[in-house]
């Protein structure tokens, strides 16, 4: 006779849709290598999901849902948010589901959304950034201190912000998604495309 078993329980994927900034924020946490073994420091990453933007990030020596709560809550304040307007997705890595920063969330109004157990590509955007920043052809690999990590991430997300073209968004940069600036830029490039259509056909091999 077998005793009883805890019963398998099934969870439902995230299904998170965004139609415009700050309607859905990814975020999660990569950990960076140092020079002493087995010592890592901690990239705290916030994305807009419509927009591939980062709206907050910080290096910190820690993991903690501390840090996790100053992070949303000066992000959460610096773009305005009203209460129940974004919904927030993570993993379920201990600063995420911490009591606090859970009772944080709740008190600014956001939803939660959380990814399955044991499930690794529940937050695709967040790691498509992660692996993005490690495979840049600059990227150290291990960093001297975090004032070193700040120092390299901030030129890194200079330009993942303002000069990086993602395919997913049709070649535009995020703070073009972010801002509103997609219609008058979209405008700009179809004349161009006309202009060089009209000078040059034949290059137009679909029309």
């Amino acid at each position: 006779e077998r005793r009883n078993q805890p019963q398998a329980r099934s969870h439902a994927g995230p299904r998170l849709e965004a139609t415009a900034p700050n309607q859905v924020w990814s975020w999660d946490i990569s950990k960076l290598a140092t020079y002493v073994p087995g010592v890592f420091l901690n990239l705290y990453l916030v994305l807009d999901l419509f927009s591939r933007f980062p709206v907050a990030w910080m290096v910190a020596e820690r993991e903690n849902s501390a840090l996790s709560k100053q992070l949303f809550a000066e992000a959460i304040t610096r773009y305005q948010l009203e209460p129940g307007s974004i919904t927030v997705h993570n993993d379920r890595g201990a600063p995420m589901t911490s009591g606090a920063f859970i009772d944080l969330l709740a008190q600014l109004g956001v939803e939660r959304s959380v990814s399955r157990p044991r499930v690794s590509n529940d937050n695709p955007y967040s790691e498509a950034c992660f692996k993005t920043v490690k495979y840049q052809p600059d990227y150290p690999g291990r960093f001297l201190d975090a004032p070193h990590a700040r120092r390299w991430f901030t030129e890194f997300f200079e330009w993942y912000a303002n000069q990086h073209r993602h395919s997913g968004l049709a070649l535009f940069t995020p703070p073009d998604v972010f801002f509103g600036r997609v219609t008058e830029l979209a405008a700009a490039r179809q004349l161009a495309l006309d202009d060089a259509y009209v000078a040059h056909p034949e290059r137009f091999v679909r029309g």
